[in-house]
């Protein structure tokens, strides 16, 4: 199987063109190739596929095999793909999703994706379409007790289900312990991606996160969208935020007129290769 590792802001997926590659049994493949032991290292699988609804269809798989919905700097970096990769010459390009399709804005310098803006679309708020089993009409500063400890969450949809937590400091948080605790807690029906923030200034935040079926990523895109929504929601942040991230730096735009949120940041091709998935990719 022929690959590409690619990362956004140190959150780094293997990346197939499966215009000319066929991936059976996805799931095991993106166990096997995220392992960093073992093998490539990353935090899951992106598959890059043809579609009959816009330019190209991204297909995502956690580091667990769990297949996800939306990736923010996994998107980036598919756009990054298919232009330095020929796929196509287009500078504005849409990209199916199961969070639907995202419209994305291509930055080219000598011939090549240098930053990439996304139009995230519109975040959900209604707990039952997040999902989480808090709040009425939406799920805003709702106190939750992970492993004895009350924190206060807001819940954020924008494709998959996120949590956000602001916090005093973020560098000191024992994420390893208390993630799971959150990822796997009983009002989060399909699990959760939890982002811990803390607030710099009205414009500029620290974040760190846990994702769901991954762990601690150095970087969330979506993560950082459900943040900055969560923000303004609680009064903590402008609708316009620099967020840092432990792999590098997202601008994060809330336009709460249109009601959608615009994600620009990097993307970065690490290496190509090829990897034997035969003992794995079986009827």
């Amino acid at each position: 199987m022929k690959f590409t590792k690619m990362h956004g802001c140190g959150n780094d997926y293997v990346y197939v063109n499966c215009l000319q590659e066929e991936v059976r049994h996805p799931d095991k493949v993106a166990v096997y190739v995220s392992d960093r032991h073992f093998g490539i290292g990353a935090d899951g699988l992106i598959l890059i596929h043809p579609s009959d609804k816009a330019d190209f269809r991204m297909a995502m798989y956690n580091a667990d095999g769990s297949q996800g919905q939306m990736c923010g700097n996994g998107i980036r970096c598919v756009a990054k793909y298919v232009y330095d990769y020929g796929l196509t010459d287009k500078e504005v390009i849409t990209i199916e999703t199961l969070a639907g399709i995202k419209t994305l804005y291509l930055t080219v310098e000598n011939g090549k994706v240098s930053m990439v803006k996304v139009n995230m679309g519109a975040p959900e708020l209604t707990p039952a379409k997040i999902p989480v089993t808090l709040g009425a009409e939406k799920c805003v500063d709702e106190p939750i007790v992970v492993q004895g400890k009350e924190y206060r969450i807001t819940g954020v949809s924008m494709g998959n289900p996120h949590a956000v937590v602001f916090v005093d400091d973020t560098a000191s948080l024992p994420l390893e312990q208390i993630g799971p605790g959150f990822e796997h807690h009983e009002v989060f029906p399909e699990r959760v991606n939890t982002e811990f923030i803390q607030v710099l200034s009205p414009k500029e935040v620290n974040m760190r996160v846990w994702e769901r079926g991954s762990g601690e990523t150095l970087a969330c895109g979506t993560g950082t969208c459900a943040s900055v929504v969560a923000g303004v929601l609680n009064d903590k942040t402008k609708n316009e935020v620099l967020v840092h991230l432990l792999g590098g730096d997202l601008r994060i735009l809330y336009d709460t007129e249109e009601n959608t949120v615009w994600m620009t940041g990097p993307a970065t091709v690490v290496f190509d290769g090829v990897i034997d998935t035969t003992e794995i990719d079986v009827p």
